[in-house]
């Protein structure tokens, strides 16, 4: 969970401990607040310790139970200040994979430049429908999700429009174990490595892969998007994180281009794709 993110849990834990303890009715220890509305005591104080994220049906009742409704709105605009950017999984997936790629649709058809890293799959603007395809039923057996796949992919490859228009660049980066990563069948991965062979050349699209052999300056963690520097989208195991202060976008924007000291473009990524594609398919 991000610094940022949990000092504002905790912002709002103190808010709720001050409205607690200065309601009109006087002031309410946790077990007697915990009572009014039906709790157990430990949830009011994980919530104002910071270590509970509020749902905005806790905040409408905590305000109500401490005799000041006012507050609803401010406790909620703190809600969202902060859990926007931190967008998880199970609630982004409760309708299935294809609004989260309506949203992605959106915020790519505003931008111009996109950098992007990817240290475990190809990039979601470079894939096949069928390398796309294997992806989402993976995540949808991990999440248990609705499984929305043929729509989904329809929305991911309609995403790459983008690529066929002037002044649009993608600068793509891959760890080069993408190349070899079986999270779908051989065929489908030796036919989207061909795919990603034909990008190599083209105007709107920089691929660069970071061999196995090279020397890493820092670690290839998570993959991240950089939208026109000004919004992040970060994946981890449990949300998606949506970043858009100048501090983070900075941090990832030095991190992408340190990562792309140790990349090779050109010939040198394309005997990269070669190899790949021969140890899938020996007979290659």
């Amino acid at each position: 969970m991000s610094t940022d993110y949990q000092q504002a849990r905790e912002a709002l834990g103190a808010r709720l401990r001050e409205l607690r303890l200065t309601g009109p009715v006087g002031r309410l220890t946790g077990p007697q607040l915990a009572a009014r509305l039906g709790w157990p005591h430990s949830k009011v104080y994980k919530l104002e310790g910071g270590r509970q994220t509020a749902a905005p049906d806790d905040l409408r009742a905590w305000a109500e139970a401490v005799r000041q409704p006012d507050a609803t709105d401010e406790l909620l605009a703190r809600l969202k200040g902060f859990e926007s950017h931190i967008r998880s999984w199970r609630r982004q997936l409760a309708a299935g994979h294809r609004p989260v790629q309506d949203v992605w649709n959106i915020e790519v058809d505003r931008s111009t430049v996109i950098h992007a890293w990817e240290e475990a799959v190809i990039p979601g603007m470079l894939q096949t429908a069928d390398y796309a395809r294997a992806i989402f039923l993976r995540y949808a057996d991990l999440y248990g999700s609705v499984r929305d796949t043929d729509e989904a992919v329809r929305t991911r490859i309609l995403r790459q429009q983008w690529l066929h228009q002037s002044g649009h660049t993608f600068h793509a980066l891959i760890w080069e174990a993408a190349l070899h990563a079986l999270i779908c069948a051989p065929s489908v991965l030796i036919a989207q490595l061909d795919r990603l062979a034909g990008m190599i050349g083209m105007d709107t699209v920089q691929l660069g892969i970071i061999p196995l052999s090279a020397s890493l300056r820092i670690p290839p963690a998570n993959g991240f998007w950089i939208l026109d520097s000004r919004l992040v989208i970060a994946e981890d195991w449990h949300a998606e994180i949506w970043l858009d202060d100048a501090d983070s976008v900075s941090t990832y924007e030095r991190a992408w281009s340190t990562l792309r000291e140790s990349a090779v473009y050109g010939g040198d990524a394309q005997a990269l794709i070669t190899r790949a594609q021969r140890s899938v398919n020996p007979r290659a």
